[in-house]
C-alpha cells in the first residue's frame, strides 16, 4: 500500500519540502492521496485560506459544481502558485458520483488561462488533470 500511494504522489512532480495547497476538500477526498503527498513532501496540506507563495496545487472538483466557479478558484489558485509550480484537478473518475466531464475542466481551464492536458488515472476512484499557463511547453 505504501508503494502504491507513494506513486500516486510522485505523479503530481511535488518534491520534499515544497508546501502544497490544497483546494475545495471535502469528506469525500481520497485520504491516501492527501497523505502520499505530505509523505513526499514531509509538509502538512495547507488549505485555501494559506496566502503566502506555494509550490504546488491540488483542487478537488466534481460534476455539479459550477463551471464559472471553477475558473474562479482556478485563478484564485494561481495567484499564490509559484510560477511553473505543478497545478492538478482532481475528479472522480467516469462512472463514481461526482465525475465531471472533461470539457468542463478544459473550458475552465481556459478562461483562466489555462491549457489542461489529457487526465491520468491516478488510482481506482479519481482521475488527475494538470494545468499549465499556456505556453508553458507541452503538456
Amino acid at each position: 500500500m505504501v508503494e502504491t500511494t507513494r506513486q500516486e504522489a510522485d505523479v503530481f512532480g511535488f518534491h520534499s519540502g515544497d508546501i502544497v495547497q490544497e483546494w475545495l476538500w471535502d469528506d469525500d477526498v481520497d485520504e491516501s492521496v492527501r497523505e502520499s503527498i505530505e509523505s513526499v513532501t514531509g509538509e502538512d496540506l495547507v488549505d485555501e485560506d494559506y496566502d503566502s507563495p506555494v509550490d504546488g496545487v491540488i483542487l478537488w472538483w466534481r460534476d455539479g459544481d459550477d463551471e464559472d466557479g471553477l475558473s474562479d478558484t482556478i485563478m484564485d489558485a494561481v495567484d499564490v502558485l509559484n510560477e511553473g509550480g505543478p497545478f492538478w484537478v482532481l475528479t472522480p473518475k467516469p462512472g463514481r458520483e461526482g465525475a465531471a466531464a472533461a470539457t468542463t475542466i478544459d473550458n475552465a481551464a481556459k478562461t483562466s488561462g489555462m491549457n489542461a492536458a489529457t487526465p491520468q488515472t491516478l488510482n481506482s476512484d479519481w482521475n488527475a488533470v494538470r494545468l499549465r499557463a499556456f505556453g508553458k511547453g507541452r503538456q
